[in-house]
């Protein structure tokens, strides 16, 4: 792609606000359409173009694979232990009424449904941004026969 300046130039500028509306989608996403899934997508086809456009060692040094990996778990990680939160407070798994009236209200945090649903879907995000990228990774640096 270094014959394309054009692709280039408008692939750097496109960039920063296709993650600006991952943000927007993951922060909204508990009031109108979107969240979690939506915006993991958006944020990792902005990584996916710079892959794309730049070449995948390029990508690679901005999201190394190994911060990727870690990514997958702690989106996991986070969406599992809202649900384990909200059981050690006596509630269910994701019950996330319980969140209402514990120590959380002290420190000026939204509404239980509220913080419950932010952090699976920030968790969902995290995740689904993480496997996309990985995907690209796995498909981009594979060989073909013809190659070796």
């Amino acid at each position: 792609m270094s014959r394309f300046p054009i692709i280039r130039i408008i692939t750097k500028l496109l960039i920063p606000y296709i993650l600006l509306f991952a943000l927007y989608v993951q922060f909204h996403g508990d009031y109108g359409p979107g969240g979690g899934f939506q915006a993991g997508v958006i944020f990792a086809s902005a990584l996916i173009l710079y892959g794309l456009v730049f070449g995948l060692e390029a990508i690679q040094r901005v999201a190394p694979p190994r911060i990727i990996e870690k990514g997958m778990a702690l989106g996991v990680l986070v969406y599992a232990g809202t649900g384990v939160l909200t059981m050690s407070l006596g509630g269910q798994f994701l019950d996330y009424s319980v969140l209402e009236h514990h120590v959380l209200t002290q420190w000026h945090v939204p509404s239980g449904q509220h913080l419950g649903i932010f952090l699976v879907e920030l968790g969902v995000g995290i995740t689904v941004a993480s496997v996309m990228t990985m995907i690209f990774y796995a498909f981009a640096g594979r060989k073909h026969a013809h190659d070796t």
